[in-house]
């Protein structure tokens, strides 16, 4: 058992779920923000052994929601029933018991984030490929205890971000006029970067982290992930998101450059805590200044 790890309140969770198993191992998992996640090995009564992962959501995440366990496990088995590569809901346990908070029991994907791909085409459309299949979820009553994302801001915080061009990219989309329903609403995963993406010998393998999971218009995803994979892979990687889901989709385009400035918002203000490397951050403004200036140019075009 890895040193910092209670064995013993995990050990009673997995009893919780399956008394006849038996704890093997429990190890912290990297790369979590919102949430503590542990990953489990589990002998079960057959011999068996599997592999899951135990998320126990952050303050900010539970304030915003207090049933965000509860509601993560819908959503991903609702995901999982129409066939997304996201991982398989197996617990879920409010009482408090064992952690001082829920947690959600998921299965174990292997699999790891890849910056580097070698074909980046097949990268890009096998994510993309999952990226419609979460669109095709309908925004239904299913649905309905996923937050609703109708525009592209919320309040300015008290100091704006005049390096990233904050002030613009906020007067822009107020002032846009957003048509309401162009587009089907859908289920939007929220956070759909390459980050969030596990491959195993070139195959994608999951989508993860549906913290920030809703449901609105597609283009919001699209944009987003326009610009991530922008920062990540340069201009190839803008194009092959775009012409390969345009092509696999029937979308109203109009509103795509307020979507993009949407996307560019959310990390206004953000990015000197990260730690990047200086390289690595000056690659991230310079892409993010490029990205902003041409939806600028598009949004008054078609504003």
């Amino acid at each position: 058992m890895e040193a910092g790890i209670d064995g013993a309140a995990f050990a009673g969770l997995l009893q919780a779920w399956d008394p006849q198993a038996e704890l093997q191992n429990a190890w912290a998992l990297t790369g979590g923000v919102s949430a503590r996640i542990t990953a489990l090995e589990v002998r079960h009564a057959d011999g068996t052994v599997q592999r899951y992962v135990v998320r126990e959501h952050g303050e900010i995440d539970r304030a915003g929601n207090p049933h965000i366990a509860r509601d993560e496990f819908r959503l991903l088995e609702i995901a999982h029933a129409h066939g997304v590569a996201c991982p398989k809901p197996v617990f879920l346990d409010e009482s408090c018991r064992f952690f001082a908070n829920p947690v959600l029991v998921i299965e174990f994907i292997a699999g790891e984030t890849e910056f580097a791909p070698d074909d980046l085409g097949a990268y890009v459309r096998q994510a993309i490929g999952q990226l419609l299949l979460i669109h095709q979820v309908p925004a239904n009553a299913e649905l309905g205890f996923l937050p609703r994302k109708d525009h592209g801001y919320g309040p300015a915080p008290a100091v704006l971000d005049d390096t990233m061009d904050e002030p613009r990219i906020r007067a822009a989309l107020a002032a846009y006029h957003l048509a309401p329903e162009r587009n089907r609403r859908c289920l939007l995963h929220g956070d759909f970067w390459p980050g969030n993406l596990l491959w195993a010998d070139g195959q994608l393998a999951g989508v993860i982290d549906w913290e920030d999971a809703h449901t609105g218009d597609p283009l919001a995803d699209l944009a987003n992930a326009r610009f991530e994979f922008l920062v990540a892979f340069g201009a190839a990687g803008l194009e092959l998101v775009t012409s390969e889901y345009t092509a696999h989709s029937t979308l109203d385009l109009h509103d795509l450059a307020y979507w993009d400035l949407a996307a560019a918002l959310r990390v206004c203000g953000k990015i000197g805590g990260w730690g990047l490397a200086a390289e690595e951050e000056a690659n991230l403004r310079a892409r993010h200044a490029a990205f902003v200036a041409d939806a600028l140019l598009r949004i008054g075009a078609v504003g």
